[in-house]
């Protein structure tokens, strides 16, 4: 039996749930069809309050996709250090950081003509 490739807002609709399930924080989705020569199609990024956090909130993608369509990360690099953990879908690309690595690095401003969509949480709703 062949899996079935999942599309691309099946595979961001997991990554969010997966961020979502342990609270990540800050979540952005970066939209770099527009753009030239880019290595994928869309970023997500997100920040945890610590490198354990950091830590569950990759557990919870990886958990996350694997459960329901079979796939995991072609690379994840930085779980060592937990400061900037990278997951590479191939097509979308997941940045987990801890705050003050993802302030220093500013990904958003260095892809600034990226279409850029704040994703509001369900707890920020529910909390509204």
């Amino acid at each position: 039996m062949q899996k079935k490739k999942a599309s691309a807002d099946e595979l961001i609709a997991l990554i969010l749930e997966g961020i979502e399930e342990v609270k990540g924080q800050d979540i952005n989705l970066l939209d770099l069809r527009e753009i030239e020569n880019t290595v994928c199609d869309y970023f997500i990024i997100c920040n945890g309050t610590s490198n354990t956090h950091v830590n569950a909130i990759v557990g919870s993608i990886q958990k996350t996709v694997s459960k329901t369509i079979k796939d995991k990360p072609w690379h994840v690099e930085g779980e060592d250090n937990a400061e900037w953990v990278l997951m590479d879908y191939v097509n979308v690309v997941v940045h987990v950081f801890q705050k003050h690595i993802r302030e220093f690095y500013d990904i958003e401003g260095l892809w600034g003509d990226a279409k850029v969509t704040l994703v509001e949480s369900s707890m920020n709703q529910t909390l509204k």
